[in-house]
């Protein structure tokens, strides 16, 4: 699947501040839930998880990959990108995070090129940089888009 089919402009938003970290997973789940990509359930079963396991899906400073299971409420393949302009802490020691990508896959190895594209721009510190300091979603975006063209 293109990584442009896995993310639409719609699924991007850009919120100043959220104020618990159980607020931002529902957040970051919402443009996914509002398309119909996840049941409502997803984002409780990503909280449940982060309860039990600590927060698993922060990568590196400003950047999480929030994601369930498939049988966590998966219905369809897609991608969501919250950008956070003040960061959240996911736990006492975790990275502060102001980029958080929500993936829904429906399987193991359907989205292993997409996140070929994510990889890039995770290590990258630079290109974070420049995408949490874009103005509108749209910005955003494209700039994932651009990334995975690079690729």
């Amino acid at each position: 699947m293109q990584f442009s089919e896995m993310l639409k402009p719609e699924n991007v938003r850009i919120v100043q501040s959220i104020d618990t970290w159980q607020n931002a997973i529902r957040l970051a789940c919402a443009p996914l839930e509002e398309g119909g990509y996840v049941e409502p359930c997803y984002a409780d079963n990503i909280i449940a998880a982060t309860e039990k396991m600590g927060p698993y899906y922060v990568l590196t400073e400003d950047v999480a990959l929030v994601h369930g299971r498939p049988e966590d409420g998966v219905i369809k393949q897609q991608f969501a990108v919250t950008l956070l302009r003040e960061p959240i802490k996911f736990s006492e020691d975790s990275f502060e995070v102001r980029l958080l990508v929500t993936l829904a896959a429906q399987d193991a190895n359907s989205h292993i090129d997409a996140m070929r594209v994510l990889a890039g721009i995770f290590c990258d510190q630079d290109k974070i940089n420049e995408i949490v300091a874009l103005d509108t979603p749209q910005q955003v975006y494209d700039a994932f888009v651009a990334a995975a063209s690079e690729q």
